[in-house]
């Protein structure tokens, strides 16, 4: 995060128990985003605070292709706080759902970090 220009970078995981033909993740922020964004083709707003973006086939145990989502908050926090969770995954059925989502505290640092 720098100012209110956020970018994530997620690259989903299937640990399976099987494939899943297309999933959809939600990235949800604890605060507004702008209303003007301009998000890859294969990402929606959901609403004032959230993006689902679709992921692709993912096969059992690999990752998928990268999704990168830069957006704009509506004002400049020195923090916020990102939800990433699986909003839809083809009907797949999954045990474990304990690994399907995330929280995530961003700082206003300009740096980059992973988790």
């Amino acid at each position: 995060m720098n100012g209110d220009q956020v970018e994530v970078r997620l690259t989903p995981r299937n640990n399976g128990p099987a494939a899943v033909a297309d999933a959809t993740v939600r990235l949800r922020w604890s605060v507004e985003l702008a209303d003007e964004q301009e998000l890859p083709a294969r990402c929606a707003r959901e609403d004032e605070r959230t993006v689902v973006c679709g992921t692709g086939a993912l096969a059992v145990d690999t990752a998928g292709e990268q999704v990168r989502v830069p957006v704009r908050l509506r004002e400049r926090p020195s923090e916020v706080t990102l939800e990433i969770d699986t909003a839809w995954s083809a009907g797949a059925v999954d045990q474990d759902r304990s690994n399907d989502r995330m929280a995530v505290l961003v700082l206003d640092t300009g740096d980059e970090y992973a988790f």
